[in-house]
C-alpha cells in the first residue's frame, strides 16, 4: 500500500511540474513568424492574426504570458528594422484583448 502511496504521490508531482511549464520562446516564435514581415513594414498582416490568436488562447496563465512578453521582447531586440508600434497595435488588430500595451520597456513581470 505505501507502494502505491508513494507512486501517486510521485505521478501527481511530475504532472504539476508539467503544467507549471511556461511557454518557451522556441513556441512564442512559431506562433508569431507570420508576423515578422507587418512588424518589419516589409509586408500585410496576412496569417499573422492566426498565430495571435492561438498564442493568446494557449497563455491562460500569468507565468505563460509573462514568458511570452519576455521572449517578444527579446525578438524585437534581435529583429532589424521592427516597428514597436505595430507590435503595440498587433492585439487590437487581430481582435484580442490585453490589458497592456507590448513595448520596448515593457516589465514583463508586471504583465498578469
Amino acid at each position: 500500500m505505501a507502494g502505491k502511496i508513494a507512486s501517486f504521490v510521485v505521478l501527481c508531482i511530475v504532472a504539476a511540474a508539467h503544467c507549471a511549464e511556461a511557454l518557451t520562446c522556441t513556441e512564442v516564435d512559431a506562433y508569431l513568424k507570420d508576423c515578422v514581415p507587418f512588424l518589419t513594414k516589409t509586408g500585410l498582416l496576412g496569417t499573422c492574426c492566426d498565430g495571435v490568436k492561438k498564442l493568446d488562447a494557449v497563455a491562460t496563465t500569468t507565468t505563460d504570458r509573462q514568458s511570452a512578453c519576455t521572449c517578444l521582447k527579446a525578438a524585437g531586440e534581435t529583429i532589424i528594422g521592427l516597428d514597436w508600434s505595430r507590435i503595440g497595435d498587433l492585439p487590437s488588430a487581430c481582435g484580442v484583448n490585453l490589458p497592456y500595451t507590448i513595448t520596448a520597456d515593457i516589465d514583463c513581470s508586471k504583465v498578469v
